[in-house]
């Protein structure tokens, strides 16, 4: 899951890597500035399918085939109505939304061209997290990294060919991410075909059904919508980060794609414990899902602490893969982002395997109260802590956030735990 996710990093990395060389500053902070707004529409995509994931893996890890393949279904209906609802509200937000976060005019029209793509290619995105969440949830976390292998391949060849051949600039490198995700959907469904019996679904397997959607819903939009609200508290403080002009926005962009890399342990072992946990709830096994978790943190805590030490010691160069090194400015405000980040990258890792983990438990509500407590902390640093600490405030909104978040996912993983050993009949699946 880890190589998966640094893989799917590359989408965005190569955007960047490829405007920020070939197009120029301006172009890269054009990307930047939409950062928070895609994570808010395109993050609520993945932790909608993330939800839906648990209930499936629930199913899978009670040995109910029927179950696995009617969770399924559903989730494919679900996906197609939500697909269409999420994609016309975002591309009638673009520009509105882009111009509340004072978004600098000399990127705006570069801006919104990007989100205008990437929104548009909505299904794509949705659809890819759905297809390889199912197949995590059975667990097979391999088949994934090998198509996003050659997605990511792909990524790289039409960023360059759309950029340097056609010049379509940020909007090319946009169409780039889109088809590479949309190939990479495909890539994943004629291996399912192909390869797993237990996921060949019939028509009679589409008939709706009532109650698996509703239990898919209980899961998936609070799961979603806690990363929805996350990028919001993301959507004011970029608004915040876009008033220090141009070259602050490139260097957050820059700082932001090396820390997305930092990141992406936390977050796998944070996707590996709601899939681990779930399976063992739908086999009622307590305390392998206490074990594991334990496990999961320690193993986690100590390559963030490795990968924080790199962000502090080799930051700066780091953020040269996106920018020349005559752009000093950003530079060194990428740095001391990346600086404030390695100090509490292991924060980090706490939150998302908790989190994930009660969301495992079957519990949807406390993943969405965290991405509250994120939101209000965000916002809080960038009403209270920006204007008297500067960019300071800036590099602590998310560390800060991570803190508030962990404390309230920690405390309920281990209360709802306590309460499904003690009452079995409250096991989910």
């Amino acid at each position: 899951m880890i190589i998966g996710n640094i893989f799917q990093q590359f989408y965005s990395m190569v955007d960047a890597i490829v405007v920020g060389k070939f197009v120029g500053v301006d172009a890269l902070a054009a990307i930047g500035a939409t950062g928070s707004f895609n994570y808010l529409i395109l993050g609520f995509v993945i932790g909608l399918t993330s939800g839906f994931s648990v209930i499936i893996a629930q199913r899978f890890g009670a040995g109910d085939e029927a179950g696995v393949k009617r969770a399924t279904a559903m989730s494919v209906l679900l996906s197609a109505a939500i697909t269409v609802i999420i994609t016309a509200v975002s591309m009638l937000l673009t520009e509105p939304v882009l111009a509340v976060m004072q978004t600098p005019e000399n990127i705006m029209q570069d801006a919104c061209g990007y989100m205008y793509v990437i929104f548009g290619g909505t299904a794509a995105t949705l659809f890819f997290n759905l297809v390889s969440s199912v197949l995590r949830a059975l667990g097979d976390s391999k088949t994934p990294l090998y198509i996003l292998v050659v997605a990511s391949i792909l990524n790289v060849l039409l960023d360059l060919l759309f950029v340097l051949k056609y010049n379509m600039g940020v909007i090319g490198t946009a169409y780039a991410t889109v088809i590479a995700q949309a190939i990479s959907c495909i890539l994943c469904v004629i291996y399912i075909i192909c390869k797993l019996p237990i996921l060949r679904l019939k028509r009679s397997d589409f008939d709706f059904n009532g109650a698996s959607c509703l239990q898919l819903l209980k899961m998936g939009l609070p799961t979603g919508g806690c990363a929805s609200v996350t990028g919001i508290g993301g959507v004011v403080l970029q608004g915040a980060i876009n008033g220090f002009g141009s070259d602050v926005v490139a260097a957050f962009t820059s700082g932001g794609r090396v820390e997305n890399l930092m990141i992406q342990p936390a977050y796998s072992f944070g996707m590996a414990s709601a899939a681990y946990v779930g399976q063992n709830l739908g086999a009622r096994k307590m305390d392998r899902i206490q074990a594991g978790v334990r496990k999961s943190v320690v193993i986690c805590i100590v390559i963030c602490v490795a990968l924080g030490l790199v962000e502090i010691l080799f930051g700066e160069y780091l953020v040269q893969i996106f920018v020349s090194g005559e752009e000093t400015v950003v530079i060194y405000y990428a740095k001391y982002y990346l600086i404030v980040s390695g100090i509490f990258l292991p924060v980090l890792a706490l939150l998302n395997i908790y989190r994930n983990a009660v969301q495992g438990l079957g519990n949807g509500m406390i993943p969405l109260l965290c991405g509250v407590l994120e939101l209000v902390s965000r916002v809080g640093v960038a009403w209270f802590l920006v204007e008297p600490l500067g960019y300071l405030g800036v590099c602590l909104a998310s560390p800060v956030a991570w803190f508030t978040a962990f404390l309230l996912s920690g405390i309920y993983f281990y209360k709802i735990l306590r309460n499904l050993r003690s009452d079995p009949s409250l096991t989910h699946g």
